[in-house]
């Protein structure tokens, strides 16, 4: 899959560390919101906060496939 595609992958690299930054920030918000959640079980506002912070963790991996798939072989 990923055999001719080393540019697609340096490339991405400055993307996927602006990447890293925003999933230090979704774990962070993912943290606080299960503890509020915790706290305050009919706080539902926790739950969409703790969603987004999943999908703000998983965002390099989305990144670095992204730019290697863009890349032509």
């Amino acid at each position: 899959m990923g055999e001719c595609r080393p540019l697609g992958f340096l490339i991405g690299l400055p993307f996927a560390f602006v990447a890293v930054i925003f999933s230090l920030v979704g774990a962070l918000v993912w943290v606080l919101g299960t503890v509020l959640s915790c706290l305050c079980p009919c706080c539902i506002c926790c739950v969409g906060a703790v969603k987004l912070s999943v999908s703000l963790l998983k965002l390099p991996i989305k990144i670095l496939r992204w730019f290697t798939e863009k890349i032509p072989c």
